[in-house]
């Protein structure tokens, strides 16, 4: 698992991609007001230090580790949906995200790893919802 035992708080590292799905998501939030499909977009709580007990009972759930960042599950043009892995460089997708990525592609879904930028993000999303191809 991503998950990392510990009681300490996560480190400085996380909080650039942390601060970029926050914006991404307040986004959102006021988006949905005229996109209710922007409204559908959820994060997988899947990074982060977790302290063992917590671990462990995500882990009893179902949760895995490599599954992207974000899920937008609307289709649009050829897709089933669209994931999102967020990255700050010079971060890359681990083995076990690069995994999932290409799983999820082979079973129809648009995903894309947006690095620094949550507007790119934002971006990618209205994009998508056009029907607009890779991004």
């Amino acid at each position: 698992m991503r998950f990392k035992a510990t009681s300490q708080t996560p480190s400085k590292r996380g909080q650039p991609e942390h601060r970029m799905q926050v914006a991404l998501f307040k986004w959102a939030k006021l988006a949905a007001a005229t996109d209710p499909r922007i409204g559908l977009m959820f994060a997988i709580p899947n990074g982060g230090a977790r302290n063992a007990i917590v671990a462990s009972k995500l882990k009893a759930e179902g949760v895995k580790p490599g599954v992207p960042d974000v899920f937008l599950p609307v289709p649009a043009g050829e897709y089933h949906g669209l994931w999102i892995e967020l990255k700050v460089k010079p971060n890359k997708p681990s083995p076990e995200q690069q995994d999932w990525i290409r799983k999820l592609i082979l079973a129809g879904y648009r995903v894309e790893v947006v690095y620094d930028d949550w507007d790119r993000a934002r971006r990618l999303v209205e994009a998508y919802l056009r029907g607009e191809g890779p991004f």
